[in-house]
């Protein structure tokens, strides 16, 4: 059993995934010689050499566009994105080709694609690196998107990723990435799409992902003094939910709240809140709330914290539901 943080993690999940197939390669903008912004892929190409972790142009639509093309040829391409803001010059690319080429030709071809986005808030960084976009990319078929929010997901996550023949976005909590967890090995992962039930509640359902999941762990925990027992789901996947997963929860806690740092209006809390409104409404003690950023662009760092959902709103939303 090792103790590591999500960025190790992350590593060493790419690691073993080299090691097990070398049509594997890893791509993007200074993740060879300097091991990326986070240093997430540090050392990998001084043990798997410039064919296999490519330092490409500082050009995202070129990056995607060359993973389209290795992908046709056999390869399992794993792009990075150096900031979620980044990602944008490599939208048409992953819209229009990535997610939709499987359907184009009738089943035939796949695109075994993974795009890691380092993404969120908590980091004091300027503007384009603070982002959360997710929905975007949700919203598409033919996309499926994750978020790890512990050491031990990140290891196994990017592994059963890189391992699919779905494209996926991978999207990686920057303010998590010295987060440190134990690992140990011997434990099977979790199916890739399945959602985590971190903490059993009976008054209501916290519902989180990424750099969320801790702050509701710690939500859940300071309701205990409220004499509030909290249920804490982390989603793992937000395109597709695992709705099966979610509608259990909140049958039995009759109340739920959904947290995300991405914008209130259309944001998987929407989603979320309208599916569990259909499935459970004879359930429900009261409307599904959600606790998210605000409908504006991120704002310069010195206002973050006004920002992010913490604690003290996820608490806010709790004495909400629980009061109706």
């Amino acid at each position: 059993m090792t103790k590591i943080t999500l960025g190790k993690a992350i590593n060493a999940g790419l690691r073993a995934a080299m090691e097990k197939d070398p049509k594997v390669v890893v791509m993007g903008e200074d993740i060879g010689k300097l091991g990326g912004v986070f240093r997430v892929t540090e050392g990998l190409q001084k043990d798997f050499g410039e064919d296999r972790v490519i330092d490409t142009p500082l050009a995202e639509s070129g990056i995607i566009g060359t993973a389209v093309g290795l992908a046709l040829r056999g390869y399992r391409p794993v792009c990075e994105i150096q900031f979620d803001g980044f990602v944008f010059p490599a939208y048409d690319q992953i819209i229009n080709q990535v997610a939709k080429m499987h359907y184009r030709s009738m089943g035939k071809i796949t695109m075994p694609i993974v795009i890691r986005i380092p993404y969120g808030g908590g980091i004091g960084a300027v503007e384009h690196h603070s982002e959360s976009p997710e929905t975007l990319f949700a919203h598409v078929p033919g996309l499926k998107v994750i978020s790890c929010g512990d050491p031990v997901d990140a290891y196994w996550m990017i592994q059963q990723a890189i391992t699919s023949d779905d494209p996926i976005v991978f999207f990686e909590p920057k303010r998590r990435y010295h987060e440190k967890a134990e690992l140990d090995e011997s434990v099977p992962p979790m199916p890739l799409h399945k959602a985590k039930v971190l903490r059993e509640g009976t008054d209501a359902t916290l519902l989180c992902y990424g750099p969320m999941v801790k702050t509701c762990l710690q939500a859940a925990e300071a309701a205990v003094e409220d004499g509030r027992n909290l249920e804490v789901i982390d989603l793992r996947t937000i395109a597709p939910f695992d709705l099966a997963t979610i509608f259990a929860s909140v049958k039995k806690t009759r109340r739920a709240v959904v947290v995300h740092e991405a914008p209130y209006s259309f944001g998987p809390g929407s989603e979320i809140a309208a599916r569990v409104t259909e499935e459970c409404f004879y359930h429900l003690e009261a409307p599904v709330l959600r606790i998210t950023g605000y409908d504006t662009p991120y704002p310069p760092s010195r206002m973050e914290d006004d920002y992010l959902p913490d604690l003290d709103r996820v608490l806010d939303g709790v004495d909400k539901v629980m009061g109706y």
